[in-house]
């Protein structure tokens, strides 16, 4: 509960012109300052900017790109990324006489274990960027790597296939799942590697996700398809229901979606064929069939009561 002692505290933290308190503040970089906008008051000095830096070296002709730029601080890095990597020499001095280098191999002096996660956090991105994800989602793929390296407790794993299962399951967290066929898609990883990754990360980090539904596939994969909401809405009641008919036990949620999907367009003017809707969801077309022959049977009782179909039930293709 905020009391006066709490916002007289506040007030005092937050950092304000005094002769103008509610004037904007400018970041003078170059000196360091912070800096009233109505009186040019010095508020505050020696800020530290984190972004990149630049600088330029004009009197290196033997480089093309005379501006060179460094990476932001990275907080996930135990060194901040701020590393250094001397560049090669033109001078004849840094040369034998057989024309080797004679002074060091130019290598970036950086730990083993930052080594091990900037190439993890290189990799879960290019994953990230096959398949459209936000950078929050990487952000938090990151964060979830960098607690499975400290904790030690995945030895032996690939970093290729942790990596993988952190963006698995940052994609569960984050609302937006993607199968294990999506993941294992854009990465050099076996779905069996991931999965087992998978199951050792949720019990080395004590933590748990959401379980999947059918509804969390639905939208995209009908978008994908190009089916009207109509379509859309049909095949999201089939799916819950039969769900809650217990008509598919032990089914995939995916497998089910994509079964529901294939039951909604056959009563609709927009056809799609098994071996359509699994190149989209990621199922073969068998294992969409039988899910659709598990819920052939009870048809009348799946489709919506407000949504009229094209076609009578009974005329739903035989499984």
């Amino acid at each position: 509960m905020e009391t006066p002692l709490s916002r007289k505290r506040l007030k005092k933290n937050i950092v304000s012109c005094r002769y103008h308190p509610e004037a904007l503040l400018v970041e003078d970089y170059r000196a360091g300052d912070m800096v009233c906008s109505e009186c040019g008051l010095v508020v505050g000095d020696r800020i530290v900017d984190v972004g990149s830096e630049w600088r330029t070296f004009n009197n290196e002709k033997c480089v093309s790109d005379q501006s060179r730029v460094g990476d932001a601080e990275n907080p996930l890095l135990d060194g901040g990324d701020l590393s250094t990597m001397i560049g090669p020499s033109s001078s004849s001095a840094s040369f034998t006489e057989f024309g080797t280098v004679k002074y060091g191999n130019n290598r970036r002096i950086i730990s083993s274990s930052d080594r091990i996660l900037i190439n993890a956090f290189r990799e879960i991105r290019n994953m990230a960027d096959r398949i459209n994800l936000p950078s929050s989602l990487v952000d938090r793929a990151d964060a979830l790597f960098k607690q499975v390296h400290e904790g030690q407790g995945l030895r032996g794993r690939s970093n290729d296939s942790k990596a993988a299962a952190c963006l698995y399951i940052a994609c569960r967290q984050e609302g937006v799942p993607r199968t294990f066929k999506e993941i294992c898609a854009t990465s050099q990883v076996s779905k069996k590697e991931i999965g087992r990754s998978f199951k050792l990360i949720l019990k080395q980090l004590e933590t748990s996700v959401d379980l999947i539904t059918t509804g969390d596939f639905m939208s995209r994969f009908c978008s994908n398809l190009g089916l009207p909401l109509k379509v859309q809405k049909m095949a999201t009641c089939i799916a819950r229901r039969a769900v809650e008919f217990d008509l598919v036990p032990g089914r995939s949620p995916v497998s089910v979606a994509a079964a529901a999907i294939y039951m909604a367009c056959s009563v609709s003017d927009d056809k799609k064929t098994p071996a359509e809707i699994g190149g989209i969801a990621g199922v073969a077309e068998v294992t969409i069939k039988q899910s659709y022959k598990l819920l052939h049977s009870r048809a009348r009782d799946l489709f919506p009561d407000d949504v009229k179909a094209n076609i009578p039930y009974e005329n739903l293709p035989s499984p």
